[in-house]
């Protein structure tokens, strides 16, 4: 699976490790992923969804029903 953040796309980003003596390296920056499993009461059912943790932090401000609305209000259609 790779790693991408299913609510909100957040996905690795390519950037430079930069030494002391000012080398550059080439690195990759990945999203804090985790795998967690919410309950859609309007369903009635439980989904398993690997989220970055700022969308854990929104969904546990909005819920997780009111996140999927927003993310429909704003024409992204999300497939759970």
């Amino acid at each position: 699976m790779s790693r991408v953040c299913q609510l909100t796309g957040k996905k690795t980003i390519s950037g430079n490790h930069v030494s002391h003596s000012n080398s550059k390296i080439k690195r990759k920056f990945y999203p804090n992923l985790q795998k967690k499993t919410f309950y859609i009461p309007e369903e009635d059912r439980y989904v398993t969804l690997k989220v970055s943790t700022s969308a854990i932090r929104t969904i546990t401000k909005l819920g997780i029903s009111g996140y999927l609305r927003k993310m429909r209000k704003k024409g992204i259609n999300i497939e759970i």
